[in-house]
């Protein structure tokens, strides 16, 4: 069974990259260019992971980890951020918002793959 991962980032760039590399990993990806184009396609996605960008416009990473919490379908799949962003304050906020991971970029492939491994059980 392969996982389809909704990859939310507002780098075009950043996009492009993180759904090559799954691609190549045998996921199915889907991207979205921001928070609130990423929560709208919740229910047509139907993801089996979100993976975030922190800082975006119109609705930042933390926006998009409690919107999916709050969402009565997927509250339960794994969020992971992958972001620039390295402060222990912003992990934390992240985690209490419920985030399953934190991914910083430029990220590793390698680490990229466990940690979905991990947080997905696969």
């Amino acid at each position: 069974m392969s996982l389809t991962i909704l990859a939310i980032d507002d780098s075009s760039t950043m996009r492009r990259l993180v759904q090559s590399t799954l691609v190549q990993s045998g996921y199915a990806v889907e991207v979205a260019e921001d928070g609130i184009d990423g929560l709208e396609k919740l229910d047509q996605v139907k993801p089996d992971l979100v993976i975030t960008d922190i800082n975006m416009p119109r609705l930042d990473g933390f926006g998009v980890i409690e919107g999916v919490r709050a969402h009565p379908t997927f509250n339960k799949i794994p969020v992971l951020t992958l972001t620039t962003e390295s402060a222990a304050e912003m992990k934390q906020r992240a985690r209490k918002a419920g985030a399953s991971g934190w991914i910083v970029k430029p990220f590793d492939k390698d680490k990229l793959l466990m940690a979905i491994k991990r947080v997905c059980g696969v």
